[in-house]
């Protein structure tokens, strides 16, 4: 099969096209004919070698964590699902013309290809930080980065539940945060003082999708670093925060993701859709950050 491939890290310049061998579903797995793969941070981190182990990869791998696609093999033990049915979902590997998904929902009928294939690590990552936040309907939450991927989804999400949303992004995408359902404001430093402005009974749940820093003024502004998320800085966990990376258990959270799309709840641009063989663009254009939505890959 075809699929983007990096043999060595480095800039996404090492990114090409390549026949590979096609994947297989194991035993709790589906395997998918890909119609689209999306983009995230991690993947760009993975290509150059931020989160690597050893010195080069081990042959020809190809990125990705979530795609969508159309069922066309069933692993052991699976139901619920046949050939045929049209999926999103996590993996790995994925942009690829086939594509092995250990977590799936649905693809709503209301929803493309291509968005579908966004809502998989964005969507699953906005429900499990609200879930470890726990917070009641009526309470404000503060979303750090707010125009991605991720923050986008979190704060369609938070506005689901009843909560009210203080989403930072530039000032460029103020409007888009606006249109998602939350008061917008700028990120960076004075942040805690600008969300108090907007905020002044208190903030009670705070959610950093970006890793900029962000973390000890959410930390003031809660009161609390357990009532602070964060998917992006690492080292937060030293201040008491949740720093959160596992997907597992990820079923029921794509299925709220999946209902909230079919429910025109949730929607998720598209920031950019490209070829495989612009992969190299879209991994530049996910790296320089500031993107509203989704990129995505289709074969």
């Amino acid at each position: 099969m075809r699929a983007v491939v990096y043999e060595e890290y480095g800039e996404p310049e090492v990114l090409n096209v390549a026949e590979v061998a096609e994947p297989h579903a194991g035993p709790g797995q589906v395997r998918v004919a890909v119609r689209a793969a999306s983009v995230n941070p991690f993947d760009w981190k993975q290509v150059t070698g931020l989160v690597a182990r050893g010195d080069r990869p081990a042959g020809p791998t190809v990125p990705g964590a979530d795609a969508a696609g159309v069922v066309d093999e069933v692993g052991e033990g699976v139901t619920g699902v046949q050939v045929g049915d049209a999926v999103f979902g996590l993996g790995r590997r994925t942009a690829a013309e086939h594509a092995v998904l250990t977590a799936w929902a649905p693809r709503p009928p209301e929803v493309s290809f291509e968005v579908a294939a966004g809502l998989g690590v964005a969507g699953e990552t906005a429900v499990r930080v609200l879930d470890l936040l726990g917070l009641d309907a009526g309470r404000t939450v503060v979303v750090d980065g707010a125009s991605g991927g991720v923050g986008a989804t979190t704060v369609q999400v938070a506005v689901s539940r009843g909560l009210g949303v203080i989403g930072t992004s530039s000032p460029a995408n103020a409007d888009f945060v606006r249109s998602l359902g939350a008061l917008p404001t700028a990120y960076g430093e004075g942040l805690a003082d600008r969300v108090r402005e907007l905020a002044p009974d208190g903030v009670d749940g705070a959610v950093d999708t970006a890793g900029r820093g962000s973390v000890r003024d959410l930390v003031a502004l809660t009161g609390d670093p357990g009532r602070v998320v964060t998917i992006a800085d690492f080292g937060a966990g030293g201040l008491g925060v949740h720093v959160t990376t596992s997907s597992a258990g990820a079923a029921p959270r794509l299925a709220e993701v999946a209902g909230l799309a079919r429910q025109g709840r949730l929607r998720l641009p598209v920031a950019g859709s490209y070829p495989f063989e612009r992969a190299a663009e879209a991994y530049r254009r996910s790296r320089e950050g500031h993107v509203r939505g989704k990129l995505v890959l289709v074969p």
